[in-house]
């Protein structure tokens, strides 16, 4: 009798530890869950900060319109010199760091999603758009909730895979937009090269409970606004292929700017690699020199690019100066994404798009030319599209946006043969060893 009952103590003693609350099983179920909270906490504390920082900039320069001249390039200098100095991990958009991370998870938590440069980030890049640089905190949200992610496994003690930071990244995508289908197509087609079948519960149940908190705390809303207009067959037939060649054009000579940019041997570039920080003040003045001129490239450039789909006019060369700005900020290494400036120079570009096609809707147009540049940029047209038609609740236009995506990516492709993220995050890879 004795020996029965010490025998089933024995069978219940093992199955609690494999099924009972300490199982490895729950505490990655509560990890996954308390990050992917945490997560959606974050994203939506990082944009109200952003949003606040573009607008005391905004009224900066509406009272003294020349004061980005002076604020902008030493702003650059500033930011570049600390990002160098506390963080280097946190330079550029983040989303290359957090590729590079998925290859040695346990040791990136040491410099590519530690604590140190995940808060360097957030600060940075507020610090970023306070001084007008043309920045999105997209990117960074990704690389700051992969570190939150990985840091809700570690304190309950699970095992970090790849699959953590790509649900993390995923996470941070859905809650920065309110886009929870776009977290999941961009981990599938950028964070993860090849998606692993086990890594998909995971994925789907952080970029949802990110998803969720940010519906609940901010509320329904379109990033966007919503566009109800739609285009006919025979009219998208006619714009699909020209926003596609343009766009996507443009954006692969985005991406191969910033990629060959480290490579160039020409002996003034040379020797501002050798001076980052001369480099981002020159950078800085760049931008400041754009922006004053233009008034209309600083920042994120979301109200702009809103303002282009609601069918306001702007200057035609909106979308040149934006790729401009952008560029230098991308350059200057400084903390910040190109998701929102990317939008907002494809904006541009539908808005030229628009006087080659006046008969045509013109929100749905300027639709087209964001879906291609931005797939030029950063060549995921599934993403693309789907952060394009939940951002703007544009549901109609998902035929017309995927082929536009597609001859875009087939066209960024004849400019630019490597992957900008795939490509950027090489440089991260011998920090992450």
């Amino acid at each position: 009798m004795k020996q029965r009952i010490s025998l089933l103590l024995r069978r219940a003693r093992v199955m609690t530890r494999r099924h009972g609350p300490e199982a490895m099983v729950w505490r990655r179920r509560i990890a996954t869950l308390a990050g992917a909270i945490l997560v959606g906490i974050v994203a939506l504390l990082f944009a109200d900060l952003a949003d606040e920082a573009t607008h005391l900039f905004a009224a900066m320069v509406a009272r003294w319109w020349w004061a980005p001249l002076l604020v902008t390039p030493a702003g650059f200098a500033l930011v570049a010199w600390m990002t160098l100095r506390f963080a280097p991990s946190a330079k550029g958009s983040g989303i290359p760091q957090v590729m590079a991370a998925t290859k040695d998870p346990e040791g990136s938590m040491r410099h590519l999603v530690s604590g140190r440069t995940a808060i360097a980030k957030f600060f940075l890049t507020i610090s970023t758009l306070l001084f007008g640089a043309s920045v999105g905190r997209e990117g960074p949200t990704v690389q700051i909730a992969a570190s939150i992610m990985g840091y809700a496994h570690r304190l309950l003690h699970v095992p970090l895979r790849a699959s953590v930071f790509i649900a993390g990244g995923a996470a941070g995508v859905a809650a920065a937009f309110n886009t929870p289908l776009a977290g999941v197509a961009f981990a599938i087609e950028e964070l993860a090269a090849a998606y692993e079948q086990r890594m998909t519960l995971l994925v789907m149940t952080a970029v949802l409970i990110a998803g969720m908190v940010s519906l609940g705390i901010a509320g329904d809303y379109v990033y966007f606004g919503a566009m109800r207009q739609a285009i006919g067959v025979r009219e998208a037939l006619m714009v699909t292929p020209v926003a596609g060649v343009i766009g996507g054009i443009a954006g692969g000579l985005f991406s191969r700017l910033m990629l060959s940019f480290g490579s160039v041997q020409a002996a003034p570039l040379a020797w501002l690699r050798a001076r980052p920080v001369t480099f981002a003040l020159c950078c800085g003045i760049v931008v400041a020199l754009l922006g004053v001129g233009s008034g209309l490239t600083w920042g994120t450039g979301y109200q702009t690019a809103k303002a282009i789909i609601e069918g306001h006019d702007v200057p035609i060369w909106f979308g040149v100066a934006k790729f401009l700005s952008t560029l230098a900020t991308a350059l200057s290494g400084l903390p910040g994404g190109i998701f929102a400036p990317s939008l907002s120079v494809g904006a541009g570009i539908g808005d030229m798009l628009r006087s080659l096609f006046p008969a045509y809707p013109p929100g749905a147009i300027v639709l087209l030319g964001m879906v291609a540049y931005f797939t030029g940029v950063v060549r995921a047209p599934l993403t693309a599209v789907i952060i394009i038609s939940e951002t703007t609740a544009s549901r109609g236009l998902m035929m017309p946006l995927l082929a536009s995506a597609l001859v875009a990516d087939f066209a960024a492709q004849l400019v630019c043969k490597e992957k900008l993220y795939h490509g950027l995050s090489q440089r991260f890879l011998p920090v992450s060893r």
